[in-house]
């Protein structure tokens, strides 16, 4: 709902004091959405559809460029950005889509599973490019199974089990809320959903 693909049956959503009800458009102006399966138009090359989706954006071209090298040499895409993403790995495409959702710098960051595919050397570069969104003043809203990513990235961690969020806030209150003061998040995660972890 958040990022504007189903309308709420109540209540409003407000994306840094915006109606995004109210104003879709200038709601998703600041926002970006990465869906877990990334979705790209795979005849252009990385260069081509990033610019592709500055333009939509409205982010003038000398930004846009700018901004597109950075990305393309953090998510080392330089010896790829020529070529047309249909050839692809699942990895190459997440990390084009990924350089896609922060072209135009937003303010709100949805990720889905952002590190899906992407190897260890990568994915170090892309929790720093997050942290560095996060220290410009953005804030990143990120779902994955992955609870060491979780365990070192978020401020807040909610943990969602059957559909139902049982436990939401930092990890200390986690940790606390759980009774386990020197745990990991896994083991956090085991206890408040009323599992145990299986013994090899």
């Amino acid at each position: 709902m958040t990022a504007g693909l189903l309308k709420p049956d109540s209540g409003d959503i407000r994306i840094f004091g915006i109606d995004a009800v109210a104003n879709p458009i200038e709601a998703r102006r600041i926002m970006a959405w990465l869906p877990d399966e990334p979705m790209l138009y795979d005849k252009l090359t990385p260069l081509e559809y990033l610019e592709f989706v500055a333009g939509l954006w409205g982010v003038p071209t000398a930004a846009a460029m700018t901004r597109a090298d950075e990305l393309i040499d953090v998510l080392e895409l330089g010896p790829h950005c020529n070529k047309r993403c249909e050839g692809f790995s699942r990895g190459m495409k997440q990390k084009v889509a990924l350089a896609g959702a922060l072209i135009h710098e937003p303010r709100l960051i949805m990720l889905d599973e952002p590190l899906t595919g992407i190897d260890a050397a990568i994915a170090r570069q892309v929790k720093e490019l997050l942290m560095a969104r996060v220290r410009a003043g953005a804030t990143i809203v990120l779902t994955t199974h992955i609870l060491e990513v979780a365990e070192r990235l978020a401020d807040r961690i909610g943990i969602v089990d059957r559909g139902r969020l049982v436990a939401e806030g930092t990890f200390a209150e986690l940790k606390a809320t759980a009774g386990q003061s020197h745990s990991t998040l896994e083991d956090v995660f085991l206890s408040l959903t009323g599992r145990e972890a299986v013994a090899p």
